[in-house]
């Protein structure tokens, strides 16, 4: 997994900006807080890197740091609360459309120490994610703001996301039957570069 996402990097790197003048360039902050009841929570952020191809396209690279506490046992161990910090990185693309809507392409290779899942058999701390999606894009004064719905197409079944999905179906007694990998996301770009001359 490693290698795929060190080799998609290169190949993205090399491909947005080898032959590309830059319009500027942003970054991208995401502030994320959860809480699962009295049951614990997790907080973190994002981080984006936007370089601006032009007025309705960018790229760049990500990070991604989220702090998890539980008092049910993630781990499977004896211990009353358990508690890590997730984080890795990736890449993203956007595209917009005069100023009012955005849609993209954001995948991260994320680490977690815990198992979200109590049915997975070989615990796999190194999770890819692929989300896909869009929403709202608006300039206010010098900050935009992105308001966004997600799908993670991979949909790893430890992956972290998991107990912040929105959408659960439910059967007949109630029980959650399928989670739909499903998040909201609210970014803001802040403009830390100027066009460049040719």
């Amino acid at each position: 997994m490693k290698n795929l996402f060190t080799s998609l990097f290169i190949c993205f790197s090399i491909t947005s900006y080898g032959q590309v003048d830059f319009d500027g360039s942003e970054i991208g902050v995401e502030v994320f807080a959860a809480r699962a009841g009295s049951n614990g929570g997790t907080m973190g952020f994002g981080l984006k890197y936007a370089a601006i191809l032009n007025e309705n396209f960018i790229v760049g690279p990500s990070l991604r740091y989220h702090y998890t506490w539980s008092f049910i046992d993630l781990n499977l161990t004896q211990g009353s609360k358990v508690s890590g910090s997730l984080y890795g990185g990736g890449f993203f693309a956007h595209a917009r459309y005069k100023d009012a809507l955005f849609g993209g392409v954001e995948f991260e290779l994320l680490k977690t120490p815990f198992n979200f899942s109590p049915t997975l058999g070989e615990f796999k701390p190194w999770i890819a994610t692929l989300f896909i999606g869009g929403g709202f894009s608006k300039l206010y004064n010098k900050v935009r703001i992105n308001l966004g719905v997600f799908y993670d197409v991979i949909n790893a079944e430890n992956s972290p996301f998991r107990p912040n999905y929105a959408i659960r179906i439910k059967n007949a007694e109630g029980g959650t039957q399928r989670i739909l990998p499903i998040i909201y996301r609210i970014n803001f770009f802040f403009p830390i570069g100027t066009k460049k001359e040719k």
